[in-house]
């Protein structure tokens, strides 16, 4: 274990703090879903998911203006798609909030984790994929689309499977909820993230491989 239980709840006090009460019960709760996953798929990365999870949205209310220019301030590429997709900034962000404001848990797994809860990218990590699954589906989503996939993942019993069972399902798990997110986007109008694209790409050929 690299962070102790009082190290983590002391972060989730400073993220409470630094964050709506709207904002802090989202994360609270994908700290939850995290812990849960993780029980089943990593026990012995029980700290990076929930610190990574407590983390995951400290930019996200953040205005975009200032969004860009932190990135901007820090050497960043701004592309067409950073640009226009102002909903997958914060994650980018809130990788040098992590170093600047909380540097004592800049940690290689949870910095990648944050990075990439919102689009995913190839070839994800086990950490970086229950990160992304966990703010998918926690408890506060009520949305349709959230509420399908906790359904489809629970449902399962994944705590029941064997080992390739178990990692068959979350990766058409994430795989489905590439297709939604995806599938929502095209039928907005709206960009879409060559990360995403990559990484359903890669889960279905391990899937098929």
């Amino acid at each position: 274990m690299r962070f102790t239980d009082a190290q983590i709840d002391e972060l989730r006090e400073r993220v409470r703090a630094s964050m709506s009460d709207f904002r802090f019960t989202h994360t609270a709760e994908v700290e939850k879903m995290a812990a849960r996953i993780g029980e089943i798929y990593a026990p012995d990365k029980m700290d990076i998911l929930r610190v990574a999870a407590l983390l995951h949205d400290i930019t996200k209310e953040i205005g975009v203006d200032e969004q860009i220019a932190i990135l901007e301030r820090n050497g960043e590429q701004m592309g067409l798609f950073a640009r226009l997709a102002h909903k997958t900034l914060h994650a980018r962000t809130a990788v040098y909030a992590i170093m600047q404001v909380y540097p004592e848990f800049a940690d290689e797994e949870v910095i990648s984790a944050v990075r990439y809860h919102t689009t995913g990218h190839p070839n994800m990590t086990l950490t970086e994929m229950i990160v992304y699954l966990a703010d998918y589906i926690d408890e506060s989503r009520k949305f349709e689309d959230c509420i399908k996939l906790r359904n489809y993942f629970w449902d399962a019993r994944p705590e029941e499977m064997n080992e390739s069972e178990r990692e068959e399902h979350l990766l058409r798990t994430l795989l489905l909820s590439f297709d939604m997110t995806l599938t929502s986007l095209i039928n907005e109008g709206s960009l879409t993230s060559v990360e995403s694209v990559g990484a359903r790409n890669s889960i279905i050929a391990k899937l098929k491989f």
